[in-house]
């Protein structure tokens, strides 16, 4: 029997075991993001702050966008990994 098969065989057998493997590559995804971000924006903070002398970022609404839509996504991650987790419980 062929690996591809037997491991095919084993995860229709063990459904609540690959949804956990998938709740937890959505939530270590979407804990990444969030953390990186907010590295993104602490670094971003220490920057201005060093080139300027206060702490003002002033209004760049782009890296505003791309901060907000990375924040969104990795809460969505780890939405979604509670919700692959709560339905693990069911098998």
């Amino acid at each position: 029997m062929p690996i591809l098969q037997a491991a095919w065989i084993y995860y229709l057998n063990n459904g609540a075991f690959v949804l956990n493997c998938l709740a937890l590559f959505y939530g270590l995804s979407g804990s990444w993001l969030i953390i990186a971000t907010q590295l993104r924006i602490a670094r971003a903070a220490s920057l201005a702050a060093d080139t300027t002398g206060s702490l003002t970022l002033g209004s760049n609404t782009v890296n505003h966008r791309a901060n907000r839509m990375f924040m969104l996504v990795g809460g969505v991650c780890l939405g979604l990994a509670l919700l692959l987790t709560l339905a693990a419980r069911l098998f």
